[in-house]
């Protein structure tokens, strides 16, 4: 599926990540956790090809995508959904999800999207992207865009940040469902231990390494003996 080969990457003076080696199967939900300034969304950032590395590969099934711009790796089935969701002025939640889609699809069809990702269909398809959506509202309008383009692998950046208990909770059923539906690989940057509980493997990252790549329970272990440095939060979303 997806494989990081010496991937090092340095911001100003700073080395960012330094000689990642990573592969992520088919089929398979990959939490990324780790201390604040670790290199957690950089790795994903240069997967989407949001940054470029200064050396090493990027490969996606079988191909070499280093060089790709992120329209390439969009074609390709690559999606990625920021840790703030971007607004669009002017643009309704319909025309983004025809847009995403990249194909015509009519307004019930968008609608069971909606309702897919628990929103009231009728309430969000004419409404503009804008400030008057909540954080919660606009990460599920996100996430009904990616399902809507049957990714291969989707990257998420702390799905968690800026959203309700509510909804917090409600994005775990969504990740699964995304998973059972799409039979695609999904990357999860976050601090959140529920999220972690739902893994298939976790990735711990320190220092712009990676540390370790083990089941949750592992991870916890090595995260206690670390100390708070990389502490996990339990469902504490922003209200």
């Amino acid at each position: 599926m997806i494989e990081l080969k010496n991937i090092c990457f340095t911001r100003g003076n700073k080395k960012i990540l330094d000689n990642i080696n990573l592969k992520i199967d088919e089929n398979k939900l990959i939490a990324i956790t780790g201390p604040n300034g670790s290199g957690k969304s950089t790795i994903c950032k240069i997967i989407m090809g949001i940054e470029m590395p200064d050396s090493g590969q990027v490969i996606f099934n079988g191909e070499d995508i280093t060089n790709l711009s992120i329209d390439e790796r969009a074609r390709r089935k690559i999606s990625f959904a920021f840790q703030q969701p971007v607004k669009f002025k002017g643009i309704t939640v319909y025309d983004i999800i025809r847009l995403s889609a990249g194909k015509d699809i009519n307004k019930k069809q968008a609608c069971e999207i909606l309702s897919n990702v628990g929103l009231c269909a009728k309430e969000y398809i004419d409404r503009e992207i804008n400030n008057s959506l909540s954080g919660g509202e606009l990460k599920r309008i996100e996430i009904a865009t990616i399902a809507v383009r049957d990714s291969k692998l989707t990257i998420f950046d702390e799905p968690e940040a800026g959203i309700d208990l509510w909804s917090f909770n409600n994005l775990i059923q969504i990740f699964e469902e995304l998973q059972k539906t799409q039979k695609s690989s999904i990357l999860i940057v976050t601090h959140q231990e529920r999220i972690l509980n739902i893994a298939d493997n976790v990735i711990l990252v320190k220092n712009g390494k990676i540390e370790k790549i083990a089941q949750k329970e592992e991870i916890l272990d090595s995260i206690s003996k670390q100390g708070n440095c990389c502490k996990l939060k339990r469902g504490d979303c922003n209200g």
